[in-house]
């Protein structure tokens, strides 16, 4: 079978590593299943796209759906990265990172009226609007605690990202942001709100995108939606592209962050705005590793079986998406021959599996699996169904390492059934 190896997780003695760290030496004190995550990872993504936009004026913004352990979050907020929280939940968690305020910007398209007041009350950079039913919640708000909301319209180029229906959101079918082609009466109304304050426009098309043409699209169509919304009159100080950008989970050939800044920026250019983005999975995904234990093998006829202790509970994309993770054995045995299996979890369901018909190094119960590119959409979507405990999580810097969130225990599974 194929290894994915990198400069963050690679074999050393035929053991894998986590930069510095023996996996087996974390497992040893930490149990399995768990994710374990490389700080130097989401240091090198943030500053290389970052740095791909050096010469415009630009702010990047942290994705925390894809990953918002407190300690990610804090890392991204050292470096001089922004948040993006889309929930009350997740505006709490990046304020017990530390981040500021005005470097949050509040998204989601269902956000709720005390959602809505936390943000306006704790001084978020901007509210994203997605309709203009909540651009008039957002004001009447705004005006009962005495503030300005300063708002911006996120606004669907009608784009297809070709990516996975499930993770597509430019459409025009699909649920997220106002039709461009009533934007500008939008917009014009909203401005006239006395608790309002328009200064931007934003437009994420999906998610795990691979081809630059989608951006390049999308980016023309709102430059040009830009120049007819100033010529209104009004104020559009950023313009943010989102996020979306692909990664290799297997063997997809996405772009760079240079070479989709190489394709947009003469076009930014030529909007005048600040651009913001918003990346997720691209600066955290292949960053991390999901570790779990061999429970049993088996074989029903000619089906092969690796029952492991992790499940779609605690890595639930490949189950919804059928997504693919690359999952490879943590010590290397000579003499090994490969097997078609699925890798499957003790939960009760057919749809619990992290692998279908995977050519795999055959393996033995108690030996351990790497399940790859797991640091995004990863723990985030944990669950706690069949009353299973979500995984620990482990922060990896040079040669040491550190729990950064604790193994859930038996009693906080009831603690708050009265």
């Amino acid at each position: 079978m194929k290894l994915f190896n990198s400069d963050y997780f690679t074999y050393k003695n035929n053991e894998l590593y986590c930069e510095d760290v023996r996996i087996k030496d974390i497992t040893d004190n930490v149990d399995t299943p768990v994710y374990i995550y490389s700080k130097r990872f989401f240091e090198d993504r943030y500053n290389e796209f970052t740095n791909a936009y050096k010469e415009i004026k630009h702010r990047v913004f942290f994705a925390s759906k894809a990953n918002y352990n407190i300690h990610v979050e804090k890392l991204f907020d050292e470096m001089g990265c922004g948040i993006d929280v889309n929930s009350g939940g997740e505006l709490l968690r990046a304020l017990e990172a530390g981040v500021k305020p005005e470097n949050m910007l509040l998204t989601g398209v269902g956000k709720t009226d005390e959602e809505i007041k936390m943000g306006l009350e704790h001084g978020v950079l901007l509210v994203k609007a997605e309709s203009l039913e909540e651009v008039h919640v957002i004001n009447d708000i705004a005006k009962q605690l005495g503030k300005t909301a300063k708002v911006a319209f996120r606004v669907n180029p009608d784009v297809d990202p070709q990516t996975h229906p499930y993770i597509s959101t430019g459409l025009a079918e699909n649920k997220f942001g106002i039709d461009s082609t009533v934007a500008v009466d939008i917009y014009l109304e909203a401005s006239r709100l006395s608790n309002i304050e328009i200064c931007g426009i934003d437009m994420h098309i999906g998610s795990q995108i691979t081809k630059i043409a989608p951006y390049v699209e999308s980016v023309k169509k709102m430059a040009d939606l830009i120049k007819v919304l100033k010529s209104n009159g009004l104020n559009i100080e950023h313009f943010d592209l989102g996020g979306g950008m692909g990664i290799v989970y297997n063997e997809e050939t996405p772009f760079t962050p240079s070479e989709l800044a190489e394709a947009i920026i003469p076009v930014l250019k030529e909007t005048g705005c600040e651009i913001f983005f918003e990346p997720g999975r691209s600066l955290t995904a292949n960053g991390g590793v999901l570790i779990t234990n061999v429970l049993y093998t088996k074989k029903n006829n000619l089906k092969n079986f690796i029952v492991i202790d992790a499940s779609m509970t605690d890595l639930l994309r490949p189950s919804i998406y059928g997504a693919y993770h690359h999952i490879q054995p943590v010590e290397l045995i000579e003499g090994r021959e490969d097997l078609k299996a699925d890798v499957v979890g003790p939960v009760c369901e057919s749809g619990d599996f992290l692998a279908k018909d995977r050519l795999l190094t055959a393996t033995k119960r108690g030996e351990l699996l790497a399940v790859m590119s797991a640091g995004a959409y990863g723990i985030v979507m944990a669950s706690n169904y069949n009353g299973r405990r979500k995984p620990a999580e482990v922060l990896v810097e040079k040669n040491a390492f550190r729990v950064i969130r604790k193994r859930d225990s038996y009693k906080q599974l009831i603690e708050n059934e009265l």
